[in-house]
């Protein structure tokens, strides 16, 4: 008996279907083997190295890259990626309890310097008066900048406040600099249009609007609190992948050379070698 044609149709698009939908099951299962790392421009190139390191030992991994400090955590959190790679401990403290995250530190990476940069003027001493000076503008990091500026002896601030000063916590201000806050990894762009700016070196390096070895003052590397830090969702910390490819990172000489090019004099590890 011969079978109609149009079975013959029906039955190719069902075996069609069902390859398709084996194809999509090999693919997400496959997907799943892969380690997903999220971070920000400021991070990646070393982590691409670690991922090329990680690859030759077997672990798939793919880095992905966030333009803003808010999605790489509540990318975590959804479980869209495994772990991210772009905060301290302070602003992970201040995004579990803004955003009800679940998040924890699973290991240290590199400690940053942050400095004052000026395309405008030579020393901190030359700011006229109502300078405008530009900071980050979430919790933490904008209180590690107000100190900065404490530092430079453009403010003083409440006793004590420490990282979780607020321009509300501005004591004397004997310059009546104009305090205007910026998302963090947008400040290295108003150089151009403010007196001084609080500035990361690695993005000021990508921007490339300035030398970022030419701060007119550091915040220095003996904060250990600001030492950044691979973060992951609360339990999945025996996660056999992730022990893998931070053990590449913090210790393959192909990584840490790629470190020391891509930040220079401006950065510290932050594990104990």
């Amino acid at each position: 008996m011969t079978t109609p044609l149009w079975k013959h149709a029906r039955t190719g698009k069902s075996l069609l279907l069902a390859a398709m939908m084996a194809f999509s099951g090999a693919a997400a299962a496959a997907d799943s083997d892969t380690l997903k790392v999220g971070t920000t421009a400021a991070f990646s190139p070393p982590l691409e190295t670690a991922a090329d390191e990680a690859r030759k030992q077997g672990l798939k991994v793919e880095i992905i890259e966030f333009s803003d400090w808010i999605a790489p955590n509540v990318s975590l959190e959804n479980g869209d990626i495994d772990v991210n790679l772009f905060q301290h401990r302070p602003f992970l403290a201040n995004a579990n309890q803004e955003g009800g995250f679940h998040l924890v530190a699973y290991a240290p990476a590199i400690i940053n310097q942050v400095g004052l940069y000026s395309k405008k003027h030579a020393s901190i001493a030359d700011l006229p008066e109502g300078a405008k000076v530009a900071i980050p503008n979430d919790p933490i990091n904008g209180g590690r900048g107000l100190l900065l500026l404490q530092k430079a002896g453009l403010i003083t601030l409440t006793p004590g406040v420490g990282i979780k000063a607020t321009t509300a916590d501005i004591v004397t201000n004997p310059k009546h600099i104009d305090i205007i806050e910026v998302e963090a990894v947008q400040l290295a762009r108003t150089l151009d249009e403010v007196d001084l700016a609080v500035g990361y070196p690695h993005y000021l390096r990508l921007s490339g609007v300035i030398d970022p070895n030419k701060a007119l003052l550091f915040d220095g590397l003996e904060h250990p609190e600001y030492v950044i830090q691979f973060v992951v969702r609360d339990g999945h910390q025996n996660d056999p992948r992730l022990k893998q490819f931070v053990s590449i990172y913090q210790h393959s000489p192909v990584v840490r050379a790629k470190l020391d090019s891509f930040y220079g004099k401006l950065y510290q590890p932050g594990w104990n070698p």
